[in-house]
């Protein structure tokens, strides 16, 4: 019995003493409740805001009593807690959800509708082997497909990562020959590319860099509703940004500009690339371009380190200064009219960059969630190239800011046979047209072509089937259509949107019912948990492995599946091979201690290494130096077939898109620009259905009040905002906190359709699929709308 539940029968039993002893008319004896003990276990929130903060779970009985937080430690900074945010103490919530999917069922009626009926686990079982064998036999390994999910994507033996079907699916598939792959994210996409074809990857310096800056610089970066937690980066700049100019440019005045008290840069979406521009125009006609650093370690910035096969004024320069191709001169006034940020402002910005004697420049991940969002990354990482502070204690490479912990990797599952891949964002294209899909018409890597259609979705722990995936509406006919794909399954704990979609439903654990090592990404201090259980499930609930083993079963491979073990043994097997190379407690000794505190210190510049030496430290682009001009998307550029009005341009530039601010034709119906940020209340789309979250964080259409005033709309009202694509209610927050012409929904409802509206409030009821030129990454916030009353 624990101290305070031995207090608390002590008292009970002195209130008993005091009755009888006061002489109370009642003759029974009041017995009092002998208080159950308490357990506690570690376990963690895995989903995807990259913290998978450690979570103590109390239970009594079996049943979760309530969930707590880190509080190990004196919580000074390096060895600072990771502290869970208001999402992953509200697990309790999701454990015992009312949509809490209890046991196997299969499809009913139309996919989407949500009408399922309840079989066995062995009728399960023995479905799933069979269609998976008759696709497989029918179309080939290229035609299944393990979903992109990430709802569980930091437990990192059970489930984990985005692209392999809860890892043990990918495995499984891998032996019986394959499966099609998939790259990028639809969270960093167009970075990735980016990055690739300027640096060969994407280097950052870390959060604890700022401590030795004199100014950061952040495009669109809002940490403090991404990553909450103790060891997330609003934390992190909390600390080591303090007393550091900080100018932040955002259509919002976002949660992270207010707590910093920064200089907010209102810009309209998509348009990042110009006012880069315009900076970089008057560093380069101010003489602050450090010529000597760029004409060292870069290609193309001006004709002198322009590739032999590039045309002349084709670089950089040429471009800022008006004597490329459009002619333009890209001053101040130029981006003005495009960004909304007067001439006089980008002018004062311009001064602090070239002033600062290291400054920290970086960017969220929503800047390149745009139509043409690898241009707007490659425009930002320009700006500390162009001034040489690159490298350096302070600066950063324009990207992101990196963390230096990343305690774990995920559970190996085996090479793929099937070498081709498709960009994640194109997989209802592949459900359609997959055998039309080629290297330079759909960015197919691995082949030039795809074989087959995809016929088997394997969905693990992920809501992109419908939800997170652009267009709603149109994935939702594309799924409907069984001669399209012909066999979904589904494996999750709550009945979400895509959930509706399975032939299959499978009921999974919950973070707080099984067991794994959790792990998370953090600046000098992370934290590695061991995840237990003392929850009694009260359902019929089975993790991926076991899903995995008695389908392996069926098709004859359970040997080399398994090889011999179960998941337990496999668990910490696979944990001690790490733990022995990286010094860490072996799995008894953390089930032991709970969490286990990484440490890391070591300063992490981007591109470090490289501007050093950069004959020893090559990039790994094709000329080994950093491609201001790239060959290989000029190539691209004249090899691919693009869409009309896209453009792969072989130097970072501002590009008009459709949709966006300069779309005056589509602007004549949809006149507001709207994108779909993050809110407080949900990671994606994960814990949407919680009760607490939906109390505490209200989801609503950001707008304008001059926008607002123009509609004759009111705080609170109930709004109609209408797409080309589609039609969803919700109730407006107005507020100057958004810049005029520009509104913004938080993305992650799910959806609900009541005829033609959507009244979940799903942003993705609005969005295109229309993918990136480069990339085929998603541009969903590049969207016109317009709202009315409801």
């Amino acid at each position: 019995m624990q101290r305070r539940d031995f207090l608390k029968l002590s008292a009970a039993a002195g209130a008993v003493s005091c009755v009888t002893a006061c002489g109370s008319k009642k003759t029974e004896t009041v017995i009092p409740e002998v208080p159950v003990a308490e357990k506690i276990n570690w376990s963690s929130c895995t989903c995807n805001c990259g913290h998978s903060c450690p979570l103590k779970v109390v239970t009594r009985d079996g049943k979760i009593a309530r969930i707590e937080s880190d509080d190990l430690g004196d919580d000074s900074w390096e060895s600072h807690q990771s502290r869970a945010c208001a999402k992953g103490r509200s697990t309790k919530k999701k454990v015992y959800a009312a949509d809490r999917l209890k046991v196997p069922m299969k499809r009913v009626g139309k996919r989407g509708e949500g009408n399922f009926r309840e079989i066995s686990w062995e009728e399960a079982f023995d479905t799933i082997a069979a269609q998976l064998r008759r696709v497989i036999d029918t179309y080939g390994n290229e035609s299944v497909y393990c979903q992109y999910a990430s709802g569980r994507l930091y437990s990192f033996f059970s489930g984990g990562h985005w692209a392999y079907g809860g890892l043990w699916g990918a495995k499984l598939l891998n032996i019986l020959g394959g499966y099609l792959g998939q790259y990028n994210t639809y969270s960093s996409g167009q970075a990735s590319n980016a990055g690739q074809y300027t640096f060969g990857g994407r280097p950052a310096s870390g959060y604890a860099e700022l401590r030795n800056s004199d100014l950061y610089l952040s495009f669109g970066h809002n940490p403090a509703e991404t990553e909450m937690s103790g060891a997330g980066g609003s934390y992190a700049l909390s600390v080591v940004a303090k007393g550091v100019e900080t100018y932040v440019v955002d259509p919002r005045y976002s949660d992270t500009a207010v707590s910093s008290q920064c200089h907010w840069l209102a810009i309209r979406p998509g348009t990042d690339g110009a006012l880069c521009e315009a900076l970089a125009y008057e560093i380069i006609t101010q003489g602050a371009a450090d010529e000597a650093f760029l004409a060292k370690y870069c290609v193309g910035y001006d004709q002198s380190t322009l590739p032999a096969s590039a045309a002349a004024n084709s670089d950089y320069k040429s471009h800022i200064l008006g004597q490329g191709p459009d002619g333009v001169v890209k001053t101040p006034e130029y981006a003005a009219a495009i960004t909304g940020i007067c001439a006089e402002e980008i002018r004062l910005l311009a001064t602090k960059l070239i002033a600062a004697k290291a400054p920290f420049i970086s960017q969220g991940l929503g800047v390149q969630r745009h139509a043409c969002g690898e241009q707007a990354v490659r425009s930002i990482l320009m700006l500390p190239l162009l001034l040489g502070k690159v490298g350096q204690s302070g600066t950063n490479t324009g990207f992101q800011p990196a963390r230096n912990v990343y305690p774990l990797a995920f559970s190996p599952t085996g090479a793929n046979p099937v070498t081709a891949k498709i960009p994640c964002f194109l997989w209802t294209d592949a459900v359609v047209r997959g055998e039309e899909m080629t290297a330079t018409t759909d960015g197919i890597r691995g082949a030039e072509k795809l074989s087959a259609n995809i016929k088997f979705i394997w969905n693990y722990a992920g809501n992109a089937l419908i939800n997170q995936h652009s267009d709603v509406n149109k994935t939702h006919e594309i799924l409907q259509d069984e001669s399209l794909c012909e066999f979904i399954l589904v494996h999750d704990v709550q009945m979400t949107p895509s959930a509706k979609y399975a032939d299959i439903l499978l009921p999974d654990l919950t973070d707080a019912e099984g067991t794994d090592i959790s792990a998370n990404s953090a600046t000098e201090a992370g934290v590695l948990t061991a995840m237990t259980s003392s929850v009694n499930t009260p359902f019929s609930a089975k993790g991926c492995f076991e899903v995995c083993l008695e389908i392996a079963k069926r098709l004859g491979v359970e040997q080399e599946y398994a090889e011999g073990k179960n998941y337990q043994q496999w668990l910490e097997s696979l944990y001690n091979e790490v733990a022995v190379k990286k010094g860490y407690p072996n799995y008894d000794e953390l089930v032991k201690m709970g969490i286990y505190r990484v440490k890391d210190t070591k300063p992490v510049i981007g591109l470090k290494s490289y501007i050093d030496d950069p004959v020893a430290s090559p990039l790994s682009t094709p000329s080994g130096k950093i491609e201001v001009y790239s060959e290989t998307l000029d190539t691209m550029s004249k090899t691919w077939t693009l869409n009309e009005g896209d453009e792969i341009p072989a130097i970072p530039k501002y590009i008009k898109t459709w949709e966006g601010f300069e779309d005056l034709e589509t602007k004549k119906q949809y006149p507001l620009q709207l994108i779909g940020h993050h809110a407080k209340g949900r990671t994606h789309s994960s814990f949407h259905s919680n009760p607490w979250m939906r109390e505490a964080v209200e989801d609503a259409v950001w707008m304008n009040p001059k926008d607002a005033a123009a509609r004759g709309i009111s705080q609170g009202d109930e709004v109609l905002v209408t797409s080309l694509r589609g039609k969803l209610k919700v109730r407006a927050r107005v507020t100057p906190r958004i810049m005029p012409g520009v509104t913004s929904l938080p993305q992650g409802a799910w959806t609900k359709k009541q005829g033609d509206v959507d009244v979940g409030g799903c942003v993705n009821a609005l969005t295109s699929q229309r993918p990136t030129a480069i990339g085929k990454c998603n541009p969903q916030h590049t969207n016109l709308v317009e709202i009315s009353l409801y």
